[in-house]
């Protein structure tokens, strides 16, 4: 019958701790496991995962290159030719017409027009900023490119 004086975890789910430190014939005694002398034997120590034992790591090893400016500016990229196969409804393109139509990620962002495939309908573009070739397509096309 089972009672709560009878309860035993199975067989081999548990084994007892080990006692460090208990005299040189337990076989963990002395030094507790812990070696002779270092870092690692004294209580609390921690070490860092990079840390390399005290050798020059490799983050300072690797030299230093290039340079990233904190002012770039970075555009989402529509190309006319995508314009030319989505249903823009009205006409004007707007970043939150691209958003809709899911030419662009964020409305945000500022966004630029290029100009790779063809355009042949007349469409006025607010956007950021074009390439000089989709402006000419835009212009051909009887439309008109704006800076927002």
């Amino acid at each position: 019958m089972l009672k709560l004086n009878n309860l035993k975890p199975s067989a081999g789910s548990h084994r007892e701790t080990k006692r460090l430190g208990r005299g040189t014939a337990s076989g963990q005694g002395k030094t507790a496991g812990h070696g002779s002398n270092g870092d690692k034997s004294r209580s609390g120590s921690y070490q860092k995962f990079y840390f390399e034992g005290g050798q020059t790591p490799l983050t300072r090893r690797i030299p230093k290159v290039g340079f990233h400016s904190p002012f770039k500016k970075e555009y989402q990229i529509v190309n006319v030719g995508s314009l030319e196969e989505a249903d823009v409804g009205g006409s004007d393109v707007t970043p939150e017409v691209l958003r809709r139509l899911g030419l662009i990620h964020e409305a945000g962002k500022p966004v630029k027009i290029l100009g790779s495939g063809e355009l042949t309908k007349a469409l006025v573009f607010r956007v950021d900023a074009y390439s000089k070739s989709a402006k000419d397509k835009i212009e051909k096309a009887k439309g008109k490119a704006e800076v927002a």
